[in-house]
């Protein structure tokens, strides 16, 4: 079993900077992949970004690209989401999920239980 859990989040300006973790327990050599999803009543859930734990690749929605920078540290088996120029529409909960399948075909997993983004205009 592994276990996530987010930290990080605030209250933040427009055009401000935060930084969320991702730490995980448990069973973390079994960890494949890394991702942020992020949630609204509106939007729902949707993807942010994701990293392969093996080689580090990485991957970032439209609305994440040259704003966002998705990172993990092995040793301390933690991701990071560095954001920049957030915006109003960065607003949400932001999650962090874990996959096992070295392909990513078995889907996110676990889930950790979210922490607040607010970015004010």
């Amino acid at each position: 079993q592994v276990q996530l859990v987010e930290s990080g989040g605030g209250l933040v300006q427009a055009g401000g900077s935060l930084r969320l973790s991702c730490a995980a327990s448990g069973r973390t050599d079994s960890i494949a992949g890394t991702a942020w999803f992020r949630q609204t009543p509106v939007k729902g859930r949707e993807f942010v970004a994701a990293i392969r734990w093996s080689g580090g690749r990485t991957y970032y929605a439209d609305s994440a690209k040259g704003r966002f920078t998705i990172s993990r540290d092995n040793a301390k088996a933690t991701m990071y989401l560095q954001m920049n120029n957030l915006k109003p529409e960065d607003t949400a909960v932001y999650y962090c999920a874990a996959d096992f399948t070295l392909d990513g075909s078995g889907g996110y997993k676990n889930w950790g239980q979210g922490t607040q983004v607010t970015v004010s205009s």
